[in-house]
């Protein structure tokens, strides 16, 4: 038997840490940088181009030279492929602007018009010579829309195209007798009839020149159709927002101000990363500046609607030289910076490195394929290197998970857990700060509830009460803790939170009145005649006090309660009514911020939750205290201590060491409540230790989000993290408890 405990034992240690270190696996990947691995090379035909375009699998770039003439390129054979000519008209290319979502190049050309060109992939599979499938992808391009704009005949040196679906909006920068001019242009499609294609024409175009100081060398709009960047010689941003038919001058700024050298000053790259929400600003001096819009506090108009700007968010790693190309991925918020002999890959949200290597040679564009599985660089001797990259997690890192992190629209840096949202560009928010918080929350306020019942109803049941009535409350109590907690949890969300709702201040009374009329009814006990006390025999008191205590709690619920309302929680309402309303008088009270009363909150989970502790510490504390010698209790009376001294100074010591096993169980059953938290709880991840609002917990947040996290992701993974923490604050609490427990136990043993 011996042996067997033995094993039993190593079994058991060996298959937790196997736990460990299987969920631990799982986690490893979210803190590890990308892999980029250097692949084929080959050479561009097109010995000027101006545009480096790629498909979703990255197999077949192109390039686009001045002339129209579209160069694909076929990285597998390592050779140019077809060739296609778009179709000008007789004139050349000015500016350009590239779209690899929609594939789609917008075009500026010598003679003053504006062009839109599509890039159309097919993928087909085909046999190879073993006969396997392989994929081939096929291109092709063509000239969807020309129109003439601004002044005709004028080059078009700087151009930028959005569209929503429903708003299309044109920027372009003109060379006009030596000046430059500016101009937005709306693009209105008109139906025809049934089959027929829609008419472009160009709605009326909002000059820009005269707001603009400096001068402008590009511009940039907004993939909504709602605002449009313009970025002078000198370094400065001028931001126009639309507004009632009109674009207003809302901001003017310079990202690199604080540069002392003009070169410094001077913006080398400005673009989008993924959402169109931030900017990624780089100069000549290998600084890399986000920019993200956002509410700033300032109003407008009479209704004070709130002014988003521009302001700076973070600052990453400077680059070891001038930054001469620039991407931002489709897929998540990843973008490359690359110049001169290096190549870097930045997370716009976290900040870090995910990649940076120098090259031997200096790179003039740069590009992801749509998968984000490669990365192609074009350098100055017309050669196109590409990059396998293998990075399933960027979002992920320390932090990311533990660090606040300012996040897009947000006014400053935050902890926040939000891991899916409704659109492609939505950013996820995977800090397990708001968790841990909720954790602590939901623990302190289901143990604040629970220690005090159970401890003083262990003391009373093992010290006071008589053994015939023991017999029945010792086993009635341990029965609760059987309850599955998806009932308790059931009871709290659909009984007690709709019942607490609308009674606050009577909970409040309660919670005040009856630990008041107990102590006086003690007191009050205490102080009558012998002749009359022992009228009740030695442990049958609760039987006389439990109809007075039953009828204060009655009382304090219908009468206290409602008279607590009515004169301390009243709110005065906009047309001078003054009403009592708890809810109204709390969310006030704070501020009226969001979420300051709800109606499955704090209260709600710690009353149910310390009802599914009380039992496992009341078991344990009153086996405790049972358990002391009594010897010492028989001393203790012999020598003139009363019942309630015997109790305090020498029984409680005595057991303390079960005890405090007993609070650290019940801690650990709170911390690990999943059900009772889930259903009982907004589960909302905030941190607020306000006790009418909500929470989310680690081991509640894994079991909404699990069943409907990708296997291997970076939400996946995180949640696996979560359990991580889990499982180290329970060993760590555990580990700790013990020794204290080993401390108490030599303070205070028997001999």
């Amino acid at each position: 038997m011996t042996w067997f405990i033995i094993i039993g034992g190593l079994s058991i240690i060996f298959a937790v840490f196997g736990i460990l270190i299987f969920i631990s696996a799982e986690v490893l990947p979210l803190f590890r940088s990308a892999s980029v691995t250097e692949g084929k090379s080959i050479s561009i035909p097109d010995k000027e181009h101006i545009l480096l375009g790629v498909d979703e699998w990255g197999d077949l770039p192109f390039t686009l030279d001045r002339k129209g003439e579209l160069q694909f390129l076929n990285l597998a054979k390592g050779q140019p492929g077809e060739r296609k000519i778009l179709d000008l008209g007789g004139t050349t290319i000015s500016s350009n602007e590239y779209d690899p979502r929609k594939q789609r190049i917008a075009i500026g050309t010598e003679d003053g018009r504006f062009l839109l060109a599509t890039v159309a992939y097919t993928s087909n599979l085909v046999k190879n010579e073993r006969g396997d499938g392989q994929r081939e992808v096929t291109g092709d391009a063509k000239i969807d829309l020309t129109l003439p704009v601004g002044v005709a005949g004028k080059p078009i040196i700087a151009i930028s195209y959005g569209d929503s679906g429903g708003d299309r909006l044109a920027g372009v920068i003109q060379e006009v007798d030596g000046k430059r001019q500016v101009n937005i242009l709306p693009l209105i499609s008109k139906k025809k009839g049934l089959g027929k294609a829609a008419t472009v024409t160009v709605g009326e175009v909002y000059d820009l020149t005269a707001e603009i100081k400096g001068t402008p060398v590009s511009i940039k709009v907004d993939e909504r159709g709602e605002s449009a960047l313009v970025v002078t010689k000198e370094g400065e941003v001028e931001y126009f927002f639309k507004k009632e038919g009109k674009f207003l001058l809302r901001q003017r700024f310079k990202p690199f101000e604080e540069v002392v050298d003009p070169a410094g000053q001077s913006i080398a790259t400005m673009d989008f990363v993924l959402g169109d929400v931030s900017l990624i600003f780089t100069n000549h001096r290998g600084l890399v500046r986000k920019y993200s819009i956002f509410q700033t506090g300032e109003t407008e108009g009479a209704d004070a609607i709130p002014i988003r700007k521009y302001g700076k968010v973070l600052d990453f790693a400077a680059m070891p030289g001038d930054t001469k190309a620039f991407d931002a991925s489709t897929r998540n918020k990843v973008f490359v910076v690359a110049g001169d002999k290096f190549a870097a890959m930045l997370h716009a949200t976290s900040g870090t490195v995910r990649w940076q290597q120098p090259v031997p040679y200096q790179v003039q564009s740069a590009i992801f394929s749509g998968k984000f599985d490669k990365l192609l660089l074009a350098d100055n001797d017309n050669r196109l290197h590409s990059f396998a990259i293998d990075d399933p997690h960027p979002e992920g890192g320390l932090n990311a998970v533990f660090g606040k992190v300012w996040y897009e629209g947000r006014s400053e840096p935050s902890y926040e857990w939000q891991s899916s949202g409704a659109t492609d560009d939505f950013e996820p928010k995977l800090s397990l700060i708001p968790l841990i918080f909720g954790t602590l929350k939901g623990t302190i306020y289901a143990m604040l509830i629970s220690v005090p019942i159970a401890l003083l109803a262990a003391i009373y049941v093992s010290e006071f009460m008589h053994p015939k009535f023991k017999m029945i409350v010792k086993p009635s109590v341990e029965v609760m803790a059987s309850l599955p907690s998806v009932v308790l949890g059931f009871l709290a969300a659909l009984w007690i939170a709709p019942l607490v709702e609308d009674k606050v201040p009577s909970v409040i009374a309660v919670l005040l009145t009856l630990p008041i009329g107990s102590m006086i009814i003690g007191f009050v006990w205490s102080r009558l005649p012998s002749k009359t006390r022992i009228l009740v025999p030695p442990g049958h008191e609760f039987l006389a006090f439990f109809p007075v205590l039953l009828a204060l709690l009655v009382f304090s619920w219908v009468v206290v309660g409602p008279i607590l309302e009515n004169t301390m929680f009243t709110v005065k309402l906009a047309d001078g009514t003054v009403i009592a309303d708890f809810r109204l008088w709390w969310s006030d009270w704070l501020g009226n911020k969001p979420g300051s009363f709800e109606q499955r909150n704090s209260l709600v989970v710690g009353v149910i939750m310390g009802f599914a502790v009380i039992p496992i510490i009341f078991t344990i504390a009153e086996d405790s205290l049972s358990n002391v010698p009594k010897a010492m209790r028989s001393g203790s009376l012999a020598l003139g201590a009363s019942r309630w001294q015997t109790a305090i100074r020498v029984v409680l010591p005595t057991a303390s060491p079960g005890i405090f096993s007993a609070l650290m169980i019940g801690l650990g059953r709170a911390i690990g409540e999943t059900m009772i938290v889930v259903m009982a709880t907004g589960n909302t991840a905030v941190m607020d230790w306000n006790i009418f609002n909500g929470m989310r917990t680690l081991s509640a947040n894994i079991a909404v989000e699990l069943p409907e996290a990708p296997q291997a992701s970076t939400l996946y993974r995180t949640l696996f993290l979560g359990a991580v923490l889990l499982f180290l604050l329970t060993f760590v609490i555990n580990t700790a408890a013990e020794l204290l427990r080993q401390h108490l136990r030599e303070k205070y043993k028997t001999v």
